[in-house]
C-alpha cells in the first residue's frame, strides 16, 4: 500500500530523500508540471475540454481537423497552444538542477510546450512534440513558434511556399518510433520513476511506465491516477511545492 501525502512541506522533504537516495532517475510528466506555470491543461474543471469553443478542442487538434479545418486549426493553435510567456516554475528547475547534478538522467513529457528546455534539462524525450517546431511539408525547413505567432492563416514556407505544419502530434497521429524508443530506454534503465502531473489515462504515452523495471515509484498528482496503489510513494499536492527543497 502506496504511502499517501497531502501537505505540500511534508511532501517536497519526502521526495527530497527519496531522490537523495536513487542513483539514476527518470521524471515521467504530463499537463499538471505545466498548469503550475499558467499553461492551461485539458482535463481539469478548468482545461480546455471545459471552455466553450465552435467545436471541441480534441476535434480541433485532430489530424482530419488539421487538413479539413487548416485555418481553424491554426486560429486555435496560435491562440491556445503556444504560450510563449510562460516560464519554468520550480519543479522544471529542480529537474533541471538534478539534471546537471547527474541525479535525474531523462524526462519525458507530454507537454509540447519546451519548458523543460528552457529550465535547462537537456535529455528530454518530447512524447507529443513541440510547438516550438513547425516544419515546411514540403523541403522540411524548420521554423519557431515566434515566426508562426507572426503568421496569419496557414503559414507558409518562405523558401518553397510549402505549408507549415507544426511538430505535435495530433489526435489520430502515431508518436515518433526514435521518441518512443529512447523514452522506453530511458524508463526502463532507471532505478527511480517519479511520475507527475499526469492522469496516467493518456495512452499510448501512459503505458511507457510499464516499461519501468527499477525499485522505486514515486506519484506526484493532485488527483488519483489508475497507478496510484503500485506506487510507493503517493504525493497529492501541487507539484511545484513538491519539488521545492
Amino acid at each position: 500500500m502506496a504511502r499517501t501525502i497531502t501537505d505540500a512541506r511534508e511532501a517536497a522533504r519526502e521526495l527530497g530523500r527519496h531522490v537523495g537516495r536513487a542513483s539514476s532517475v527518470v521524471f515521467f510528466g504530463g499537463a499538471g508540471v505545466s498548469t503550475a506555470s499558467g499553461i492551461p491543461d485539458f482535463r481539469s474543471p478548468t482545461g480546455l475540454y471545459h471552455q466553450k469553443f465552435a467545436y471541441p478542442p480534441e476535434t480541433m487538434l485532430s489530424h482530419t481537423f488539421y487538413e479539413t479545418h487548416t485555418e481553424e486549426f491554426f486560429d486555435f493553435y496560435r491562440t491556445r497552444m503556444i504560450a510563449l510567456d510562460a516560464k519554468p516554475c520550480q519543479a522544471h528547475a529542480k529537474l533541471a538542477e538534478l539534471e546537471a547534478e547527474g541525479k535525474v538522467t531523462d524526462i519525458v513529457t507530454q507537454n509540447i510546450d519546451g519548458l523543460h528546455q528552457l529550465a535547462g534539462s537537456k535529455r528530454v524525450w518530447e512524447l507529443h512534440g513541440s510547438v516550438h517546431r513547425n516544419i515546411c511539408r514540403r523541403c522540411g525547413q524548420v521554423y519557431s513558434a515566434e515566426w508562426v505567432l507572426q503568421t496569419t492563416g496557414v503559414p507558409r514556407c518562405e523558401r518553397c511556399g510549402g505549408e507549415v505544419k507544426p511538430d505535435v502530434v495530433l489526435y489520430e497521429e502515431g508518436l515518433d518510433e526514435q521518441v518512443i524508443e529512447g523514452a522506453v530506454r530511458a524508463i526502463a534503465s532507471a532505478d527511480m520513476l517519479i511520475i507527475g502531473g499526469t492522469s496516467l489515462v493518456v495512452y499510448p504515452a501512459a503505458g511507457l511506465v510499464q516499461y519501468f523495471r527499477g525499485s522505486e515509484v514515486v506519484i506526484c498528482n493532485l488527483q488519483p491516477t489508475p497507478q496510484d496503489a503500485t506506487a510507493d510513494l503517493v504525493l497529492a499536492c501541487d507539484i511545484a511545492a513538491a519539488f521545492d527543497w
